[in-house]
């Protein structure tokens, strides 16, 4: 699939595969030591599944290893940061659902890379 988008990051990259009036889907990927910031959205709800290395997932101050294959649901306002602590390149699939998929409804509480 091609992406409809490409945006880098401090992090890594993302690629908008589909974006549509209630559904938007990334493929996100981590380059070794990125860390997405700590966050949550006040319009949208978000799946997470593994698909290439291992992703580190913090969720509500609670820490979880996503293996290829593996999903985590992130409910809508909940605070959420993926990262990468291997020296492989991890990649997962983000579907977002909710009524808004703008950068703007991104609430950084804490960022390595110093955006607001």
């Amino acid at each position: 699939m091609q992406a409809l988008e490409i945006e880098s990051r401090p992090w890594g990259m993302y690629e908008v595969l589909l974006d549509s009036e209630h559904t938007k889907v990334k493929r996100i990927t981590v380059k070794p030591g990125g860390k997405l910031s700590y966050q949550y959205h006040h319009k949208r709800a978000e799946v997470w599944t593994c698909t290439k290395g291992r992703l580190s997932v913090v969720l509500e101050d609670i820490l979880y290893d996503l293996q290829p294959g593996e999903s985590i649901n992130i409910p809508l306002g909940a605070k959420h940061r993926a990262y990468n602590d291997t020296m492989e390149l991890a990649q997962f699939i983000e579907v977002q659902t909710g009524t808004y998929f703008g950068e703007d409804d991104i609430v950084r509480l804490e960022d390595d890379y110093e955006r607001v």
